[in-house]
């Protein structure tokens, strides 16, 4: 499978309210966990008298991993619904943080559970989900005299071309779907004197 959701965008953020609580949804796409930090440091920062900003993320295609936080809130309350949300709608590379600012009155367990699960899917409900496709990215070396033939295989499999130096020879950064890739790196290398290097 070289195929796999996630969503284009933040989301813009989504208000739910239960017992005088109020909860606020946001989800982010993210393509390392080191992005996941300053996403929460703002959220903390911008909602800095709120009591909890519980998340959950999820990264990979093949092997994923995740992780889930509750921030003080009581464990398994939080941040397992949301990842649950997550799993839900099938997603990945993705980071869901709700912010909430308690109200007075207890929600108890089942409460908790129910109003995160419900402002997450509210935030990835509302989001643009989109679908995108592992790539493999290489670079290739060729004389200028070439430049037909590898232009053909470019078109033939619909590669995309990142940046190009034409001169008497020529460099270009490519990236192509994994499921292609075989194929079409056969072809080019197929071409005499053309260099690849996966990058």
């Amino acid at each position: 499978m070289d195929k796999y959701r996630t969503i284009s965008k933040p989301s813009e953020p989504v208000v739910y309210r239960n017992r005088k609580s109020k909860f606020y949804g946001f989800a982010f796409p993210i393509s390392d966990v080191t992005e996941v930090p300053p996403i929460l440091n703002t959220l903390h920062q911008r909602y800095d008298k709120a009591n909890h900003v519980c998340y959950a993320w999820k990264l990979g295609i093949d092997r994923s991993e995740y992780r889930t936080n509750d921030d003080g809130e009581p464990n398994n309350s939080a941040g397992k619904p949301i990842y649950g949300q997550i799993q839900a709608f099938e997603l990945t590379n993705v980071l869901v943080a709700v912010v909430r600012y308690f109200g007075g009155t207890k929600l108890g367990m089942g409460g908790l559970i129910s109003a995160y699960r419900t402002v997450a899917e509210m935030a990835l409900s509302q989001a643009d989900r989109i679908e995108k496709y592992v790539e493999h990215y290489f670079d290739i070396q060729f004389e200028y005299q070439r430049m037909s033939a590898v232009m053909r295989v470019i078109r033939k499999w619909n590669i995309t071309i990142h940046t190009q130096t034409m001169e008497e020879n020529c460099a270009m950064k490519l990236s192509l779907r994994k499921s292609k890739s075989t194929g079409a790196l056969k072809e080019l290398q197929d071409i005499y004197g053309l260099k690849v290097k996966m990058s």
